[in-house]
């Protein structure tokens, strides 16, 4: 009887202290997620509110935080050119997408689409043609078919994340541009590797600023913990200009070795990002930055996980290098 009334005054001052604490929880969730994540306490002001219920299943869950992906896309050549190395390593990249870190939806940012300096836009269309960005190709180029389908709702979460980080953003009708179709129809072969996810473009801002892409990319780290695979697609090395030059030389042109190298040991070691925009070489391997500001939403994107340097090949005037930041199938709990 002693012990009958203990458990029932036990349960009446457990049922007081829920009452008084129920307020908070939500709170106090969100914190011990944090915690466990790594992530820094002045995100939480930004945390978009979640029942007690799913904040609970989230902090003891395993789901996969999917990695981040670097993608030198070359020009939609590189969709024929079967015996180019880099044919086989994009496909090598895709069937780890596919086979291991099986996203459940894809956004990718590309270098050939930038918006404005200060605002991103993000394509809310489910279905749309491709956009052929490029001139001089044989015919057939302007009829190529990469078989894609938007989704209203991850374009949503894209815009609700910008809107907490404060990144003006607006939902747009726009086709995949040769920077996203071009890698993925290689490393996404509709008939032997589909991709079968909702895949939703994201544009670059119309600036040079690598501090500025990198929020960018920070804004899309949650994103991660939901199975949604971020792809950015530029170049490691692109000088257009310098083409027809390189393409008389037997070795790649000086500052393709040099920045290739110096861009490694910058997403390695996860130093000096935004110094590579002020390197003597850096106006040399990238006349223009938009194909080198993908790399620094990547990085953004990835928060603490590492960057690894795939593979690479200084090209002519070019560089293949392709990353990937985080490991596969690394667990979040």
């Amino acid at each position: 009887m002693q012990y009958a009334r203990i458990g029932l005054l036990t349960s009446i001052l457990g049922l007081i202290v829920a009452i008084a604490l129920f307020p908070f929880s939500a709170p106090l969730l969100r914190w011990a997620r944090t915690i466990t994540r790594g992530v820094p306490a002045s995100s939480l002001n930004s945390t978009s509110t979640i029942t007690t219920s799913k904040l609970h299943s989230k902090l003891y869950s395993t789901m996969p935080r999917t990695p981040v992906y670097f993608l030198s896309h070359g020009g939609p050549n590189i969709m024929e050119d079967y015996s180019h190395p880099a044919y086989s390593k994009l496909q090598e990249i895709g069937k780890e997408i596919t086979e291991k870190v099986k996203p459940k939806a894809v956004v990718v940012f590309s270098a050939h689409w930038q918006a404005s300096p200060n605002t991103i836009e993000v394509n809310t269309a489910e279905l749309t043609d491709l956009i052929y960005d490029y001139y001089g190709f044989p015919d057939h180029y302007y009829k190529i078919k990469y078989p894609n389908i938007g989704s209203k709702d991850i374009a949503s979460r894209v815009l609700a994340a910008l809107k907490t980080s404060n990144i003006d953003a607006k939902g747009v009708s726009r086709g995949l541009d040769h920077g996203v179709f071009a890698p993925f129809t290689v490393a996404f072969n509709p008939k032997t590797n589909p991709l079968n996810v909702p895949l939703v473009q994201v544009s670059l801002f119309d600036s040079d600023d690598a501090d500025q892409h990198y929020r960018l990319g920070e804004a899309m780290q949650g994103l991660r913990e939901e199975g949604i695979l971020v792809i950015v697609s530029g170049m490691a090395v692109h000088n257009l200009r310098d083409m027809w030059k390189a393409m008389q030389q037997p070795a790649p042109m000086p500052y393709s070795i040099s920045f290739d190298a110096a861009l490694k040991e910058a997403v390695e070691q996860k130093e000096a990002m935004a110094g590579l925009l002020r390197r003597s070489d850096a106006r040399r391997a990238h006349p223009s930055f938009e194909h080198l500001l993908p790399i620094h939403i990547g990085a953004g994107a990835a928060g603490s996980d590492d960057g690894k340097q795939l593979w690479t090949l200084p090209q002519g005037s070019m560089s293949w290098a392709q990353f990937r930041f985080g490991e596969v199938g690394n667990v979040t709990a």
